[in-house]
């Protein structure tokens, strides 16, 4: 088969379309023809040398994929051969074949074609662990959502909107906010000239965001707590601006207040196995309504995953970046 590696850390030149051999199918896994995968940001990051897959994962970038159920492993049920599938993955993705955990397999929403569903998985597990399965948001609160127009925050704003929530989200420009909008958001603010902690204590009366989704990370840290509410809870789920904040104590204690910090590519197959559960009970019926759906900026092929890597470094995109295989094109 045919893969994205990255034989020395670099730019997106770094990504070579190359021939690779198949991998090897493992019990409680299957194979999966790959029809698409997604960029994420974790991708730019392995590119450049810092961030390693597990160990024994696939060493090729991608987390998420679609595509047919090719082979099935022994301990595996519930699927058939040529099912059309999307998945979580710890790596693997850009690639023509990818072995993926039985548990982290999702069936193709309805409605849904087999290329668009490979921006699904990620985002999902990602939002629907860490605003709903941790921080517990709920109907009537305010969420705050740092980079909404990004492939998570197109998705947090949809998500925060179905079960009642006020949605509040920064994003670069004017055209970012307006598609931010266009989701369902309520309090729209330009991070390059407004305060996120004002704006938000001024739509909110000067009670704050009962839920903070930060991909910041240190930047943010301190005033992402001003910005909490009073029983507020900050999820920490990236770093872009840095691991190393100052956090004051006394402040979250007086708003008896909580910060947590995941990441899922790290996690155990039995709790992504959960995620992917909960994702499929709860966020599947709202896509399969048309109250939830992905937002695609652009598709490449697979083999100019360097362009794409382009379009995330420099932020142009809103929603997800796909890349597709031959697969996907036989398929049309």
């Amino acid at each position: 088969m045919r893969a994205i590696t990255i034989p020395e850390p670099g730019g997106p030149e770094a990504l070579v379309w190359s021939e690779v051999p198949d991998p090897v199918l493992g019990e409680r896994e299957v194979l999966v023809d790959v029809a698409a995968g997604a960029v994420n940001r974790a991708d730019l990051l392995q590119r450049r040398g810092f961030y390693d897959p597990p160990p024994g994962s696939s060493p090729y970038p991608g987390l998420e994929c679609s595509g047919r159920i090719a082979a099935i492993g022994t301990g595996v049920s519930g699927w058939t051969l040529g099912d059309e599938v999307c998945a979580l993955l710890a790596g693997g993705g850009y690639a023509e074949k990818v072995a993926v955990p039985a548990g982290q397999l999702l069936p193709v929403p309805k409605g849904l074609d087999l290329v668009t569903a490979a921006a699904l998985p990620e985002v999902t597990a990602t939002v629907w662990s860490n605003v709903f399965m941790v921080a517990h948001l709920r109907p009537g609160e305010t969420l705050l959502v740092h980079g909404g127009a990004s492939g998570i925050g197109t998705m947090a704003i949809q998500l925060g909107k179905a079960v009642g929530a006020r949605v509040a989200v920064t994003a670069g420009s004017a055209e970012k906010l307006a598609r931010c909008a266009e989701l369902g958001a309520d309090i729209l603010i330009d991070y390059r000239t407004q305060d996120f902690v004002d704006e938000v204590r001024a739509a909110t009366g000067g009670a704050g965001a009962d839920v903070i989704l930060d991909i910041m990370g240190a930047k943010y840290l301190e005033r992402n707590v001003k910005a909490l509410a009073v029983n507020g809870r900050l999820a920490v789920i990236g770093l872009q601006g840095g691991v190393k904040g100052e956090l004051d104590l006394g402040k979250l204690l007086s708003k008896r207040a909580a910060v947590t910090a995941t990441s899922l590519r790290q996690r155990p197959l039995e709790e992504k196995a959960a995620i992917v559960a909960a994702v499929r009970e709860h966020v599947w019926p709202l896509v399969e309504a048309g109250t939830v759906r992905p937002v695609v900026d652009r598709t490449f092929p697979m083999e100019r995953a360097a362009e794409a890597h382009r379009v995330l470094e420099d932020s142009t995109h809103v929603g997800k970046v796909l890349l597709t295989t031959d697969t996907a094109a036989a398929s049309d």
